[in-house]
């Protein structure tokens, strides 16, 4: 499988470092449960958008620093290219950043949550089950960096779990597309450098309780998992 990699973001350059660069991010991660996989990479904060649905098996957006609701060109062109993907039916899985995109392109509304920022752990409900939960769990605990949350599904979506701070947290909209609030790519490490490094702009105390949230263990390894079973399964329904 080959999966385009939608960058909407770099790594700090004070910690690329110790952690690299998203695409390395996701790669080692996806990579460790699949080693066949393969990642073809599009710059989409350079005004890189990808001008062939079929370029891939299926798509994936990185987080981003930026919001889905900023005035910028590239912005609204990947809003574009997801409403596309859309209507060919082609997978697409939505990180943080493309979580809320998905939801602003087909209809849904996203804003600043004013239960403030969510950084470290966040602990998380599944409240719909389906059938590519494999294995099964009924919680979803990833590492989060976010002010902006979903706050009105689009007609197409239903939420698969979330939290009082963060309800929708897991969204699944037809068979094709499914975002995710929480960062499956990010370690525990680099959580704990990225909230250092937003400290002034998350807040002290904020960033106190993510730093005690990393005892926890993180749901990294099962959300790729689900994610793979996702799309594997709607490739199959496509074709």
């Amino acid at each position: 499988m080959v999966i385009g990699l939608l960058q909407c973001d770099d790594v700090a350059p004070e910690l690329r470092e110790a952690h690299g660069n998203y695409p390395e991010m996701f790669a080692r991660l996806f990579q460790r449960v699949d080693p066949t996989l393969e990642f073809r990479v599009w710059r989409c904060l350079d005004g890189e958008i990808p001008d062939d649905l079929e370029a891939v098996d299926a798509w994936m957006t990185t987080g981003s620093k930026f919001g889905v609701n900023d005035d910028r060109p590239w912005i609204a062109a990947l809003e574009t290219f997801v409403r596309e993907l859309w209507a060919a039916g082609k997978p697409l899985i939505g990180i943080c950043f493309g979580h809320q995109l998905m939801a602003k392109a087909l209809g849904g509304e996203v804003a600043k949550s004013d239960r403030g920022w969510g950084v470290g752990l966040s602990f998380n409900r599944i409240t719909q089950r389906a059938d590519w939960m494999v294995p099964w769990q009924p919680g979803l605990d990833l590492l989060v960096s976010h002010q902006d949350q979903v706050e009105r599904l689009p007609p197409a979506a239903r939420v698969l779990g979330g939290s009082d701070f963060c309800p929708c947290y897991l969204m699944q909209l037809g068979e094709h597309f499914l975002g995710v609030q929480g960062h499956p790519e990010f370690t525990k490490a680099y959580s704990r450098d990225l909230m250092a490094l937003r400290a002034d702009l998350v807040g002290h105390s904020r960033v106190r309780r993510g730093e005690a949230s990393l005892s926890a263990a993180v749901d990294d390894t099962l959300m790729v998992r689900w994610i793979l079973a996702f799309v594997r399964r709607a490739i199959a329904m496509r074709q």
